[in-house]
């Protein structure tokens, strides 16, 4: 099994580390995405992305109109033969880099070419190369336009497609707030140590499972918050499949000095299956 390139930045750390000084996580998750940037212990957590250019040429820079008016972009990965299933990636907190576009093209790879995967750009083609950037790109990302940008990629996809999301970090708990939006068209979400969706309520509207990927030495997303998580997912009645390792936050992250190879490997190999049975591959 192939070992993800999981990618550089993470965004949802410090519910935790940061409970003094953050807003609270149970109002407006997305709006609390772009908070976290003030702190500059957050900031400090950070290691810049290392050099990288995407040389693949399977996928293809687009753009499509977002629900506010306003187009957005991503960058398409086209199935081989014409298909309603649609994959959507989303980024970490450096924008839609290189590291992106070369993860989402394994993705395409490794659904074997009958899946569209979509690497949708939440920050209208701003990429930082260093984590006082990416912080400012956090900082005015608004939850309207994230909102917005999310529906228009769902709506490119279309009325009657087939829709999965994957997302690290800040695009962990994007991911999942995709899948809610998607209503009865999302087959599946995998979010790998983002922020939860802790509305139950919400949650009861969600269609398809859930597989969360956690690191059980994670100072923000920690153990206490997957427990939450998997207790208000029973209370919605919704199917989730938690996978935890003895890794930190950012584990997948091959830049990243915890970089942890093994889990990594592991994780991914129940990542590709899950996401098989959504499509029904």
């Amino acid at each position: 099994m192939k070992t993800l390139t999981f990618l550089t930045g993470c965004l949802l750390m410090a519910v935790s580390a940061f409970s003094q000084t953050a807003p609270c996580c149970h109002t407006d998750a997305i709006t609390e995405f772009a908070a976290l940037a003030s702190h500059e212990e957050f900031r400090m957590a950070h290691k810049d992305p290392l050099p990288y250019t995407y040389q693949g040429t399977t996928g293809t820079a687009i753009t499509f109109p977002a629900a506010d008016g306003t187009p957005a972009h991503g960058f398409l990965f086209k199935a081989k033969t014409t298909s309603g299933k649609y994959l959507l990636v989303y980024q970490e907190w450096y924008g839609l880099n290189d590291y992106i576009k070369k993860q989402s093209e394994q993705l395409y790879n490794d659904l074997e070419g009958k899946v569209n995967v979509l690497a949708v750009d939440m920050y209208d083609q701003k990429v930082a190369t260093n984590r006082e950037d990416a912080a400012k790109l956090m900082q005015g990302a608004s939850r309207e336009r994230l909102q917005a940008i999310m529906q228009g990629a769902i709506n490119y996809a279309g009325k009657t497609a087939e829709i999965a999301s994957i997302g690290w970090c800040f695009g962990g708990g994007l991911s999942l707030q995709s899948g809610l939006l998607a209503g009865a068209q999302n087959k599946g979400v995998v979010m790998y140590y983002g922020m939860p969706e802790k509305d139950v309520s919400k949650l009861k509207t969600l269609h398809g499972p859930v597989l969360g990927i956690f690191g059980n030495k994670d100072q923000g997303i920690n153990p206490q918050v997957v427990d939450e998580f998997e207790k208000n997912m029973r209370a919605a009645g919704k199917t989730l499949t938690v996978k935890r390792y003895d890794a930190a936050h950012g584990f997948a992250n091959p830049s990243n000095p915890i970089f942890d190879s093994a889990a990594t490997a592991d994780a991914y190999g129940y990542v590709i299956p899950f996401l098989k049975k959504a499509f029904s591959l």
